[in-house]
This record gives structure tokens, sequence and C-alpha cells, in this order.
């Protein structure tokens, strides 16, 4: 059998960020190859994330990367808001979203499959995390924005560190205007985007279902005792309000300086230059997500016992 020495197992804990005697039991499986004992060690790791895989993770954080006129959002889970605030989780969503950004992906199972910085893959390195850290993640979503001339400006709401917090916005603005101008505007626009979750830029972008079911509440709340033109009249004008309130360059600006004005008229006022705003993403932080409650007292009472 081959001599393990303290230097073999500091090694390997280096390049792998495993525990001590799990590096140790590596290198005995292995023979001292610290190659095979990487992959031991992640085949372990795998096996590892496969038992917590059930547990729901809707805490983590939101990563934002801008690269020239190119933008990523990506949403990284965990189970535990603690884990927010570990570093090395702070790098893996940050490298995560550093890989969207640069490969053009938005596709999840794409975005694993890509090449993680330093080695292996992006699904390798969630892994080993998972048997580092000892929760489950996932990679739940990712979103792009491009334009070919003008900015994309960000704002992450609840910040635990640079591009990372609890709800990111990117947006989009087309124009050949000062940079600063528009990282300015779209930075306010995103500020916006994120107090006030429009639905969508306009209503060409809002879900037909979205409106289908808006019609029909409409309908139902005004329609009792009244001819159809009449409730359609009533509908119509129940929509524009609907639509008024939901897409984002119809929404009046929560910005004290831009007096009242509607979204769109602040970007038609450009910047010295012509500015349309091609687009928006906000992630909210385990929205959607059905968070697992239970009986707190009845934890800790479980816990106390062993």
């Amino acid at each position: 059998m081959a001599k393990i020495s303290a230097a073999m197992v500091k090694d390997l804990r280096e390049k792998t960020g495993a525990g001590m005697m799990d590096c140790k039991n590596a290198l005995n499986e292995t023979g001292g190859d610290i190659e095979g004992a990487v992959d031991w060690l992640r085949k372990k790791g795998l096996s590892k994330a496969a038992k917590k895989s059930g547990r729901v993770a809707a805490e983590g954080l939101v990563g934002l990367a801008v690269d020239g006129t190119r933008g990523a959002i990506v949403e990284v889970n965990s189970e535990t808001d603690f884990v927010a605030r570990n570093d090395d989780f702070q790098t893996l969503v940050r490298s995560i979203t550093t890989v969207a950004l640069k490969e053009g992906l938005v596709d999840v199972e794409a975005i694993k499959a890509a090449a993680y910085p330093g080695s292996g893959t992006v699904e390798a390195a969630v892994a080993n995390a998972i048997a580092t850290i000892g929760e489950n993640m996932t990679i739940r979503r990712a979103a792009r924005l491009a334009v070919g001339e003008g900015v994309i400006a960000t704002y992450v709401h609840n910040a635990v560190g640079e591009g990372l917090g609890k709800i990111g916005v990117i947006v989009a603005l087309e124009s050949s205007g000062s940079a600063d101008a528009l990282g300015d505007l779209g930075r306010r626009i995103a500020q916006h985007v994120a107090a006030i979750n429009p639905l969508a830029l306009d209503a060409s972008g809002i879900d037909p279902e979205a409106v289908a079911r808006e019609k029909a509440v409409l309908a139902e709340k005004n329609g009792a005792g009244k001819p159809p033109h009449v409730v359609d009249r009533i509908v119509e004008s129940g929509l524009k309000s609907f639509y008024k309130e939901n897409c984002l360059l119809d929404q009046v600006s929560i910005h004290a300086e831009h007096a009242g004005k509607t979204i769109g008229q602040v970007v038609k006022e450009g910047v010295g230059a012509p500015v349309e705003l091609k687009g928006f993403v906000r992630y909210a932080l385990g929205e959607g997500i059905e968070k697992e409650t239970g009986d707190f007292a009845a934890e800790v009472a479980a816990a106390a016992k062993g």
C-alpha cells in the first residue's frame, strides 16, 4: 500500500475543498494517485448531492454579470439563507453567472455542462459545493440581454457582494448616447423594475393566459344584468388599466425627479440621443417555489433528543 503523506492530503484538500478524512480515504482508495483521488471525491460528492436533491432549495442568491453590451442573470438556490453569506457559495454563483455570460447560455442544462473556471464542469462544481457545504443547491434559471450599441444596466437589491443579492434586474438600452448617462438612466429604470415588478415591457409581452384571466374577472365582476356590448366596453376599459399597471413603459416612474412621467416618456426624452428600451429581466430569489413549513418547536424538541 502506498504511503499517504500529510502533504498529499493537504494538496488534495486544496484541489477539492473536501474534508481531511475524505481526502485521506480517497488517497488510500486510489493508492496515492492524486488525480484518481480527485475523481473518487467527485463521485462521492455526486452521491451526496443525490441524497440531498429532494430537499427544497428556495434560498440562495441571484447573480448578475455584464461585459460591455452583454449581460446575464442567474438564480442559484440553496436550502438556507445562511449559505448565501458563505464565501465559497458566493464564488460559485459569481462563477456560474460569468460562465453563462461568456458562453451566451440561458438553458440550465447547457450551463451545467459548460466548463467551470479552473477545471471540470459547472455541474461538478455544484456537486462539490454540495458535498463541502452540506446543503442541496440548484441552478434554477438564467437569462441574458444584449444590445448592438448602448448599455446593459443592473440593480441588485439586498446585495451581499458585487453583483449578488436577493433581487436582481438587468435592463437593455439601445442608444448611441453617452455611456455614463445611459448607465444612470438604466440603473434608475432597473430600480423601478425591482420595486414595481412589471409583467412585461408592453402589452404585447404579457402572457395571453394572464390577459384572458383578467378579462374573465372584469366580465364577472361588472357584467351582472348588463347587455354584452356594454360588458365588452367595460372589459376593454378595465384592460387599459391592467396594462397601465403591469407594462413597464406605461408605469409611472418611482423616481421623484421624473415628475410623474411614465417610463416610456422618460426613455423617449433620451440622454441627448434617442434611446430604445429593448428589454428587462427581474429575478426575485425563490419566487414561485413552495417552501416547506413545519412545527419549529417540534424541530427543536427533536434536535434536543439527539
